[in-house]
């Protein structure tokens, strides 16, 4: 697919430095560089800037909150890579900031449209929801924040060895955990996830899960199981979910979703069927939309659809199947 990384949290080119992670002396040269810059977190909302909150938002390595340490689900900055200019970029979690007096009604819900303002930084430079702001960022300030939430977001659940249960040590400056007591080493990890633009004739099938906003409809999606090829997946997902048999499957693009640690691989089948019988374990409705339908709908004129998510890989697929520039 001609067009396949310009999905929202695509590839920007982005200079990982992977070299210095493990370079002590480099890492504490790129940590006291002037020019170093670090990006906030906090409780997984990112912090950006501007107007229309579409700028990430960098202090200093100097900065206060940087100085006092991290204080959230990491102990030392995560180190993300070097800026077009060489600039040291890293990022830090300052989860245990209380935010007193703060809305936090929505921190955590499906949709959260609350911003956090912290006492130490300017006024407009403010915590919110990556998935609600997602799409107003640019290519390499997308893949900072999709890296840095999906890093910091595996320290937090990963703090203990896996071997042993001992608590592990962070090493590679945030990039893996070593293990103090039996020596085992574990690494950020990422799930694979197939997410099905399955069409028949020009038909897509879509399906709704559990909860969501009304209206609310996206491609089938589900986990890559160990053993299993991407094709086979497609294939399983698919008859587990809506009962549809699927023939040939071709990959399309990919997406880092750091919602909260997978890879999407968006792929295309051809169902063999039209007949669509629901697991409700899985999904709670399942159905074909014409192409014209889903023009009413990404146009906001269906009177029952809604489109799919906006910066999603979803609505990326369904928007080029749209506009015949899948190949």
């Amino acid at each position: 697919m001609k067009r396949a990384e310009q999905v929202t949290f695509g590839g920007s080119g982005l200079d990982r430095a992977a070299l210095i992670r493990s370079d002590a002396q480099r890492l504490a040269v790129a940590q006291n560089d002037p020019s170093a810059r670090c990006l906030l977190l906090w409780r997984g909302k990112i912090l950006v800037s501007g107007e229309a909150l579409n700028s990430l938002a960098f202090v200093p390595m100097t900065h206060d909150l940087v100085q006092k340490g991290p204080s959230g689900a990491i102990e030392t900055p995560v180190f993300l890579g070097l800026s077009e200019a060489d600039l040291p970029m890293f990022a830090m979690d300052i989860s245990e900031w209380a935010a007193e007096g703060l809305d936090l009604s929505g921190v955590g819900e499906f949709v959260d449209r609350t911003e956090q303002q912290h006492p130490d930084l300017p006024d407009g430079v403010v915590f919110a929801e990556l998935r609600r702001i997602m799409t107003r960022l640019s290519p390499r300030d997308a893949e900072l924040a999709a890296t840095a939430k999906a890093v910091i977001g595996w320290h937090e659940t990963h703090r203990f060895c896996a071997r042993c249960g001992a608590q592990s040590e962070v090493s590679q400056a945030g990039w893996q955990r070593s293990c103090p007591s039996c020596g085992g080493q574990h690494f950020p990890r990422t799930d694979p996830v197939v997410i099905m633009l399955i069409t028949h004739g020009d038909s897509v099938l879509m399906g709704r899960s559990p909860g969501w906003p009304e209206g609310m409809y996206s491609l089938l999606a589900g986990f890559v199981e160990p053993g299993e090829t991407l094709e086979a997946a497609v294939r399983r997902e698919v008859m587990e979910e809506a009962g549809v048999p699927v023939g040939a499957v071709s990959y399309l693009a990919s997406q880092p979703w750091p919602f909260p640690a997978s890879l999407m691989f968006g792929c295309a089948g051809e169902a063999l069927s039209r007949d669509i019988k629901i697991d409700p374990v899985e999904i709670e409705d399942a159905m074909w939309v014409s192409k014209s339908e889903m023009m009413q709908a990404f146009a906001g004129e269906h009177p029952l659809l809604l489109p799919a998510r906006k910066g999603a890989i979803a609505h990326f697929l369904l928007q080029n199947w749209l506009a015949d520039t899948l190949d």
